[in-house]
């Protein structure tokens, strides 16, 4: 008799958007969860083994399994991760911060499960982008999530001055992201660009105690200046 090799399920496991205790931000079922897994594909190992210390794995850290996955892991060694639901194993993925697989190269390890039949569990947890956008007072009925625009300061404006278009004639509210090093010349572009009466929020190191959330008119914001600096960033633009 030929036993079929049963494969494990992928849980997505989200992580705090800061250095902040995960207790705080990550539900408690979600952390214990964490005590179950042996294998997990990570986007930075020393950033994984340093929460799931916080965690609660303190001291069990040598016996897990990781793996990475980021923009320098090439196709082959992805495909090859299915070998890890082998025998019923479990895998857990998680990202450098906030939600596996949303603006994240996990998503490929999700969709490399989907295509061979590997059930997919997300678990709760904190996304900056939604909290970014519940707090801005932004049209949340219509938004679309833009990721990281071009960095040359040309294309980036061309790029935003055909979003806040789009914004204005769906009301949309226009989510964006940017490397943080990058944040300040994408807020001076935004300002440039964009008409007087656009409103901005700029949304830094959600979930941190020092987290700054401010919704202004661009015409606001250029009498007002802001100088963000290197921190976690969400820009949401609405015409």
């Amino acid at each position: 008799m030929i036993m079929e090799n049963r494969k494990g399920k992928l849980y997505l496991i989200p992580s705090p958007l800061g250095e902040n205790d995960p207790a705080e931000v990550i539900p408690g079922p979600v952390l214990e969860s964490l005590q179950g897994f042996r294998t997990f594909v990570v986007e930075e190992v020393r950033t994984a083994r340093r929460y799931l210390s916080k965690a609660g794995l303190k001291g069990r850290i040598g016996e897990l399994e990781f793996h990475e996955l980021n923009e320098h892991t090439d196709q082959a060694t992805i495909e090859g991760y299915i070998k890890l639901f082998d025998e019923g194993n479990d895998v857990a993925l998680i990202s450098e911060a906030g939600l596996p697989a949303v603006a994240d190269p996990g998503a490929q390890l999700v969709a490399l499960a989907h295509r061979n039949g590997i059930e997919v569990i997300p678990a709760v947890g904190p996304s900056s982008l939604m909290l970014a956008l519940m707090a801005s007072g932004l049209n949340g009925q219509s938004f679309a999530f833009c990721g990281y625009i071009p960095a040359k300061t040309d294309e980036r404006r061309s790029r935003l001055k055909t979003l806040e278009k789009v914004s204005g004639q769906l009301r949309q509210t226009q989510i964006l992201i940017e490397t943080p090093y990058r944040n300040d010349s994408l807020f001076a572009d935004i300002l440039a660009v964009c008409g007087a009466s656009t409103k901005v929020c700029v949304a830094a190191n959600i979930t941190m105690p020092d987290a700054y959330i401010r919704t202004k008119k661009v015409s606001e914001w250029k009498k007002e200046g802001l100088t963000i600096g290197k921190r976690p960033c969400v820009f949401l633009i609405l015409a």
